[in-house]
């Protein structure tokens, strides 16, 4: 997250805390006049529909009072979903043994997206696996990193 959106998610972490959720990331998206702001919050056990309006219903009033978003945006809440995006240090901790698709903001061995499973964490750096292949990553180069899905064939 950057600086704004940092500032944003410290604003509305003790709203989000008291409804029993935590903030799991937060994206200030822009296209063209559209401005959004996309706020992801997780719960052990998982979140329901009810927790998202109910966050939203209670962050928006907070946004409108508090911020300093002088402009008009639209607010979406949500649960991070199976491609949850990785924003953390802890993210990548958590998700350790899953398959991982990362997008760089500058080539590694002339590619700017790499997808593996995720083996661990050295020195600032997320370590993918594809194929035999292991890559470095340093979590500042990787634009976005999200996990892949996998499902197992349900074929009887």
């Amino acid at each position: 997250m950057n600086g704004k959106e940092q500032e944003i998610a410290q604003l509305l972490n003790p709203v989000v805390e008291d409804t029993g959720c935590s903030i799991w990331g937060l994206e200030w998206l822009v296209s063209g006049h559209r401005r959004k702001l996309q706020l992801y919050i997780d719960r052990p056990g998982g979140i329901s529909i009810e927790d998202c309006e109910n966050v939203s219903r209670l962050i928006g009033d907070v946004l409108d009072v508090e911020s300093k978003l002088n402009e008009r945006y639209e607010l979406e809440v949500s649960s991070p979903g199976l491609d949850r995006i990785l924003f953390t240090e802890e993210h990548y901790k958590l998700n350790i043994g899953f398959k991982v698709e990362a997008r760089l903001n500058y080539p590694i061995d002339g590619r700017k997206r790499v997808t593996g499973v995720l083996i661990g964490l050295e020195d600032g750096d997320a370590v993918l696996r594809e194929e035999d292949v292991e890559y470095l990553l340093p979590l500042g180069n990787i634009q976005r990193a999200r996990i892949v899905p996998e499902f197992e064939n349900s074929r009887r």
